[in-house]
């Protein structure tokens, strides 16, 4: 395909050319053991620290032009990197690198009555193109990932963290392939500008999935142009339930708080809360007065307000029940019970984390059982729903999806499977 272009002038032939690179390493890195692939990301963790100060000059230059282009404060906390957060994003790696390998993994065995055996075992996707705003540590969180699952990786980062990404990026790629990593193993796409990304969305003869990282309106826009599989969720619209049962109000109270109020700007931060309508004449006015007490502003329906405190609570109107705020906001909702509360959750949520506050064994089954999301919670915080807090070390993003992932995605499923066939001189008849 890059046969008769010239990859310094065309701008979709120097992509073409990286996929093309990316998808010979893919098929190397397959091959590779798993000694090799944690030497590797052991290399690079440490080069990141021994090049921390280059690193440290990179960044200077994007918050620079953050300052410039008058990026809010939120934006430029994610852009910020220190000493002691390379040292995090190396220690990552380091982790990732002690994780078990989920490369060869027979998944399962069968010996057929002709004398068959089939083994389906897991294998590297093979080349993941992921597209990321503001956060340089996706770059080198990601590519550790795809190394250590036996995948090639191309990185496309956002503008803000151009020179960030491509001193940590070259830094990672240099290290690696000087202990033997299969050249070109991880790319970092050069060119700024939508074109770029527009003409990677179409490259499913060198790409076999796409990972967006993001906002809402970038993931969209991954998906309406991708013409390969595209990994994703959109947003994170989750629900607290608490039912009659919840007997433990100063629990239920702290795992709210906790679920708005720690981080309120991230997928798995609450957004809607479901009172009982049995619970809701004495809990209502607590949750309330507490929720007021954290700087939260509430947005009730008419029943909440009317049992609650009517001046501290905004009505709420029908967009609320689908809103995702990512912000110190919530809506809440008086339901008639388990029943309603699992219908609205079904009707307005995003698939993404929803809770139910109970004491009742059997309610919460029903709740559990219901709730068609990625990640169903009793008793805890759905600020939980994170591939470090699932144990999975390093995470590459959560899937609102039902094919082939669901929830946050790790090393296994960067992973899929083939069938080995082993016979000796079967044939069909």
């Amino acid at each position: 395909m890059t046969e008769n272009c010239s990859p310094d002038t065309d701008l979709k032939c120097a992509l073409h050319l990286m996929g093309e690179h990316a998808l010979e390493a893919s098929r190397k890195l397959s091959l590779s053991s798993t000694d090799e692939r944690n030497t590797w990301l052991n290399l690079m963790a440490d080069a990141l620290e021994r090049d921390t100060a280059l690193i440290l000059e990179a960044n200077e230059k994007d918050l620079a032009d953050a300052k410039v282009k008058g990026l809010d404060k939120a934006r430029v906390e994610r852009l910020i990197l220190t000493p002691d957060r390379i040292k995090g994003i190396a220690d990552a790696l380091r982790h990732v690198a002690t994780l078990p390998d989920p490369v060869g993994r027979i998944l399962s065995s069968i010996t057929r009555p002709n004398g068959l055996r089939i083994d389906k075992v897991s294998v590297p996707l093979g080349v993941i193109g992921i597209i990321y705003e503001s956060r340089p540590n996706v770059t080198v969180d990601a590519a550790g990932l795809c190394i250590k699952s036996g995948n090639a990786v191309i990185l496309r980062g956002g503008g803000e963290a151009y020179y960030s990404n491509q001193a940590l990026a070259n830094c990672i790629r240099t290290a690696g392939e000087a202990g033997g990593m299969p050249e070109n193993s991880v790319q970092l796409v050069p060119f700024k500008g939508h074109e770029a990304v527009s003409l990677l969305l179409k490259m499913d003869d060198c790409i076999n999935v796409m990972i967006p990282r993001g906002g809402e309106r970038l993931i969209r826009a991954v998906v309406e142009q991708a013409t390969m599989p595209v990994i994703k969720h959109y947003k994170g619209v989750c629900h607290i339930f608490v039912d009659r049962d919840c007997r433990d109000w100063k629990q239920a109270l702290n795992i709210i708080g906790n679920a708005k109020c720690q981080r309120p700007g991230v997928c798995n931060a609450l957004e809607t809360i479901l009172v009982d309508e049995a619970a809701a004449p004495e809990f209502a006015p607590a949750l309330a007065e507490y929720l007021n007490s954290k700087g939260v502003e509430i947005r009730g329906d008419e029943t909440f307000r009317r049992f609650a405190d009517s001046a501290a609570v905004i009505p709420a109107v029908p967009e609320d029940w689908s809103k995702e705020y990512l912000d110190l906001i919530v809506s809440v909702k008086v339901v008639s019970g388990v029943d309603e509360a699992i219908r609205h959750i079904n009707r307005y949520g995003s698939g993404h984390s929803d809770c139910i506050l109970t004491q009742n064994v059997s309610t919460a089954e029903t709740f559990l059982n219901g709730v068609d999301s990625a990640a169903v919670y009793w008793n805890a915080s759905t600020r939980f729903t994170d591939g470090g807090e699932f144990g999975m070390g390093a995470e590459m993003g959560i899937s609102t999806d039902k094919l082939h992932v669901r929830g946050p995605m790790g090393l296994e499923e960067l992973n899929s499977y083939k069938y080995k066939i082993y016979g000796e001189g079967q044939i069909r008849s």
